[in-house]
């Protein structure tokens, strides 16, 4: 017996809910590895705790989960302040290269070679 249907009333459609919630938080996390890191931690937290059965229990889940997701909505708000483009480098194998008009001029990279 799964965690939702062991719940009774409205409770299955209250974990769904969360769950659905918890994981389209994640995905709004500026950095690649935050948004995977949520997505496999809400995973790994409902498949852990999916054979509940006691109530008590699972309303503390529920108010976990809850936390949760506050705490997820303040650290992708924080994430979007600190979002830096990306750096792309790029580097020609024979040196200096003179562009025309509109080219783009590459310039020997000085590490490895």
């Amino acid at each position: 017996m799964s965690l939702s249907s062991a719940l009774k009333g409205d409770s299955p459609h209250q974990v769904k809910s969360l769950y659905r919630q918890l994981l389209r938080q994640g995905e709004q996390f500026a950095s690649y590895n935050f948004r995977e890191y949520a997505k496999r931690r809400t995973q790994d937290a409902f498949r852990e705790n999916k054979n509940v059965q006691d109530s008590r229990q699972i309303q503390e889940l529920l108010q976990k989960g809850l936390k949760e997701l506050q705490m997820l909505k303040r650290q992708t708000v924080v994430s979007q302040f600190f979002e830096f483009d990306k750096l792309v480098v790029e580097g020609g194998i024979s040196g200096k290269s003179k562009g025309g008009k509109g080219d783009i001029v590459r310039q020997k990279d000085q590490g490895w070679d």
